[in-house]
């Protein structure tokens, strides 16, 4: 029998990791794809079998380089689902972006997940297979980050255009938008700002922020038969963040006259 496999990009990173354990739950092999090999071999060997978890090396940037993935991913089993989770956000303001990382926000929020789709798409329409787009809060408000924003907000869009599109094929798209999520970028934070996570959780209905299992408890829903109706929505991970901001229901409830 054919074995399954699933495709996560930026695998190396907190998010990655913790998608692709989901994501062995219910597929044979999972590629753990990212630009830094070293990073993606170590959370390979972390997360189990070499005949399980496959690490490779990959600039989800490049025709050639996704290409490439594709390929990889072909000889090793059905393709059955693909995670677009590689991103990462430059300039903070508007005021303070650049051409340069206009363009680089873009290239890896936004085109890498078309290129990565692109490169696969035969592969899922064999498979009548998933895919499921990391995007942010920040592409459907502002919350800063404005060109990694731009793009998040793209990436919505191209999963309904996938959804519409390759629905025909038995594809199915859909996104998970998480709020702030707990990964060592934030524990660095924490390092230099012991009180970061409780600045940050007062802003959430929750009272916490969003843990890489709750991002990837999702993904493992969205690509899965339970969702098997679902396709063109984003499911917000944030802790009650697009609800409505905790903080502000407080202000506004002791300031209410009555």
């Amino acid at each position: 029998m054919t074995k399954t496999v699933a495709i996560v990009t930026g695998a190396a990173g907190d998010i990655g990791r913790a998608i692709a354990s989901r994501l062995a739950d219910d597929h044979d092999i999972i590629l753990l794809v990212d630009i830094d090999i070293a990073a993606a071999e170590k959370a390979a060997a972390a997360l189990g079998s070499s005949d399980r978890f496959v690490a490779v090396a990959c600039d989800v940037t490049s025709v050639e380089g996704t290409t490439a993935m594709a390929k990889r991913a072909a000889a090793l089993g059905t393709v059955k689902t693909l995670v677009n989770n590689a991103g990462a956000a430059r300039a903070v303001s508007l005021q303070a972006t650049t051409a340069d990382d206009w363009r680089a926000d873009n290239a890896l929020n936004l085109e890498a997940p078309f290129l990565c789709f692109n490169a696969v798409a035969d592969l899922l329409k064999a498979s009548k297979g998933s895919v499921v787009n990391i995007a942010s809060v920040n592409g459907m408000s502002v919350f800063g980050h404005p060109a990694y924003s731009a793009a998040k907000a793209g990436l919505l869009h191209l999963t309904k255009l996938i959804a519409v599109e390759y629905g025909k094929f038995g594809i199915r798209s859909n996104a998970v938008a998480p709020g702030t999520v707990r990964t060592q970028a934030w524990e660095a934070r924490a390092a230099a700002n012991p009180n970061v996570f409780e600045e940050a959780r007062r802003w959430y209905p929750l009272q916490r922020v969003v843990d890489p299992k709750d991002v990837a408890n999702a993904v493992g829903f969205l690509a899965g038969p339970q969702a098997a109706a679902i396709s063109g929505v984003c499911l917000p991970v944030d802790c009650g963040l697009t609800a409505g901001q905790a903080e502000l229901a407080r202000t506004f409830s002791q300031s209410a006259d009555y």
